[in-house]
C-alpha cells in the first residue's frame, strides 16, 4: 500500500482526530492476536467512514466484514442513540475480539453481529439502510455489491475498501486481483450510481445510489 510517501502518510495520521483509547487498544490487540492484522481499518479510513456516516445522516448502516470491529465501532459513533449497525463476519477468532470490544463501548449496543457467510446473512436482512461498507473476501465483491444494492435507500452511500489492492488492479493476475478490478469496472459503468474512487489507504470506492 505504498501509494503515498511514508512521511506524508504519517503527517496525515498525526493530523487526523484521535480515535480514542478503546479503539487504540482494539488495534493493539488485533495486532497481537489475529492473523493478517493489517486488515484493520485504522485511524484515517475509520475517521473518514465516521464522517461519511454523519454526512449521510445515517440511522442504519450495513457492514460486510467485521474483522475485529474497529470500523463498526467507528461508524457506530456517528449513529444516533436509536441507530443500528448490522455487521457480518465469518471468522470466529475475529468475532470473539469484536464482541469483547462491542461490550466495552457505549456504542456497542447499536451493533448487531451476524455470524456466518455474509451472502447467507444478507438473505435474512430486511428494511433499507442509509450506508453500507464492504470489506470482506475480495472474490465475492461483485456478489456483495449486487446483494446489498436493493437494501440501500435512494441517495444512500456505499463504501468499498481495498479497491486498489496495492496497485495489483493495474495488472490483475490472481482471482482477488481480477475480482476487485471487475467490481471497479462494474461500478463505474453502473448508471444507477455516481462514484469516486479515492486513494485512501488501499483504495476506497465511494458510491451514491441515485
Amino acid at each position: 500500500m505504498d501509494f503515498i510517501d511514508e512521511k506524508i502518510e504519517e503527517y496525515a495520521f498525526d493530523h487526523t482526530s484521535y480515535e480514542g483509547d478503546l479503539l487504540k487498544q482494539l488495534e493493539e490487540e488485533t495486532y497481537e492476536k489475529l492473523d493478517i492484522p493489517h486488515m484493520t481499518t485504522g485511524r484515517i479510513e475509520a475517521r473518514l467512514l465516521k464522517i461519511l456516516a454523519r454526512l449521510a445522516g445515517a440511522k442504519r448502516i450495513l457492514e460486510i466484514g467485521t474483522f475485529a470491529g474497529y470500523s463498526a465501532l467507528s461508524m457506530a459513533e456517528a449513529l444516533p442513540e436509536e441507530g443500528e449497525l448490522v455487521t457480518c463476519e465469518i471468522d470466529p477468532e475475529a468475532i470473539f475480539v469484536a464482541k469483547k470490544y462491542f461490550g466495552l463501548s457505549p456504542h456497542g449496543k447499536k451493533i448487531t453481529l451476524m455470524e456466518g457467510p455474509a451472502l447467507d446473512s444478507l438473505k435474512k436482512i430486511s428494511g433499507l439502510f442509509d450506508m453500507a461498507f464492504i470489506d470482506a473476501d475480495k472474490e465475492n465483491y461483485s456478489n456483495y455489491y449486487d446483494a446489498i444494492f436493493p437494501l440501500i435507500r435512494p441517495g444512500g452511500l456505499m463504501a468499498i475498501d481495498n479497491v486498489l489492492w496495492s496497485g495489483r488492479v493495474l495488472d490483475p493476475k490472481d482471482d482477488s486481483d481480477k475480482a476487485i478490478h471487475q467490481l471497479n469496472e462494474k461500478v463505474v459503468r453502473d448508471i444507477r450510481v455516481e462514484s469516486v474512487l479515492l486513494t485512501v489507504r488501499d483504495g476506497l470506492n465511494c458510491i451514491i445510489k441515485n
